[in-house]
């Protein structure tokens, strides 16, 4: 049977107001981890959406934190109901370059929200007697990578080395799509730097890159390097983070890897900046 939204969506939202201060948006961003939360009115009707590059780009326009999330949310949300298939989330969220987060309304109501983590992880889960076979074996424990955030300074005169996370997991040219994905979804990634033996950094691979540009199709099989974004924009650890900000803003990144004489250091994130 085909998945649809209502299979696949998390239907305990995070939401804020249209009255809430900006920062009352960027502390549940930041502290959960998300990079978008639905605005829904006392009714619990979806009204807009924010996300943390509204609120670089409006930082970087000198806004305050203490206007309301009113004053730079996206007004213009885009929105599926329940029975829509995973095929046209997927084309939905691959198709609108910013757009990671799908709020799914019934009624006109938010009922649930399904992000690009989402699509992979329905993409990927297995069959009935795959599942039954994973519960006969057992399932292994799986060691957890995370990138170490640095509590650094994060002025606009300081430099890139005082807020880059490190260690970074990776994905390599010849690995298979499945396993990347599989990995984006255990770690709660959006994006993967693709390397080579040597730590050079020759691409990126991101979820958007997995789903493909037609509904989850032709993906199978591929590796990295069918996939991946070969023209990286990257930043440098003396760069600041005024620069950094600015590079986010204007481009709509999520992810920026660091280098260093070309070899991968760490990343940056929105949150980081934030």
């Amino acid at each position: 049977m085909a998945l649809r939204a209502r299979d696949v969506m998390t239907s305990r939202v995070v939401t804020v107001r249209p009255q809430d201060a900006i920062s009352a948006a960027v502390h549940k961003m930041t502290e959960l981890g998300f990079s978008a939360l639905p605005v829904v009115d006392e009714a619990y009707r979806l009204v807009g959406i924010i996300s943390l590059l509204d609120v670089l780009r409006h930082r970087v326009e000198s806004g305050d934190d203490t206007d309301t999330v009113g004053a730079v949310m996206n007004r213009d949300v885009l929105s599926l109901p329940p029975r829509a298939s995973l095929g046209l989330l997927a084309h939905r969220l691959r198709a609108y370059g910013e757009l990671r987060v799908m709020p799914i309304v019934e009624r006109g109501m938010l009922v649930g929200v399904v992000t690009r983590s989402d699509v992979l992880r329905g993409w990927s889960r297995p069959g009935l007697l795959g599942r039954l076979a994973g519960r006969l074996r057992g399932a292994e424990p799986v060691e957890t990578l995370r990138s170490t955030r640095r509590a650094g300074n994060r002025s606009d005169a300081a430099h890139v080395r005082d807020i880059v996370s490190t260690p970074v997991v990776t994905a390599r040219v010849s690995e298979p799509v499945e396993e990347i994905g599989a990995r984006l979804v255990e770690h709660r990634f959006k994006s993967l730097p693709v390397v080579d033996e040597q730590q050079r950094l020759i691409g990126l691979v991101s979820e958007a890159d997995l789903l493909g540009r037609e509904p989850l199709s032709g993906r199978r099989g591929q590796t990295a390097s069918a996939v991946m974004t070969r023209e990286v924009v990257t930043l440098a650890l003396d760069d600041t983070v005024a620069h950094a900000r600015l590079l986010f803003a204007e481009r709509g990144l999520r992810v920026v890897p660091v280098v260093e004489n070309g070899r991968l250091v760490g990343v940056v994130s929105r949150s980081d900046l934030l």
